[in-house]
């Protein structure tokens, strides 16, 4: 057999139905063992941008630690911050009286869940980003 060119190949590509092309994809991918569905993933989600942004948060790695208020135990809390922080009371005592902040930027998502669950247990709220 004649090894035919990409050009030759997508001329015969051209003249198959849809339903032929569809066969020909299958039997490719289990000759080969490999799949099309990467691909096509890639190209269903460009048209709909919000669902691929919907899809990327829900993949989201990194989060931060916002500090929303202290609450009534702003003393614990203070402790808890700098216990998860390398800052010095003044610091901490000034991050939790500026409440909103950001207490830890860019962790991971079980090292962000164990910050928010001290930081609440301290009287704090607390959200993830």
């Amino acid at each position: 057999m004649a090894k035919l060119s990409t050009e030759e190949l997508l001329g015969q590509f051209k003249e198959l139905t849809l339903l032929e092309l569809s066969e020909f994809v299958k039997a490719f991918e289990e000759e080969f063992g490999v799949t099309a569905a990467a691909p096509v993933a890639v190209a269903a989600a460009a048209p709909g941008a919000p669902a691929a942004a919907a899809e990327e948060a829900a993949e989201q790695d990194e989060f931060d630690v916002v500090l929303e208020s202290a609450g009534d135990k702003k003393i614990q809390v203070i402790k808890e911050v700098r216990s998860l922080t390398s800052l010095g009371l003044k610091e901490a005592k000034d991050l939790v009286e500026a409440a909103p902040k950001p207490i830890l930027e860019k962790v991971d998502k079980a090292a962000a869940e164990k910050a928010k669950e001290a930081l609440e247990g301290a009287g704090a709220t607390v959200t993830l980003k």
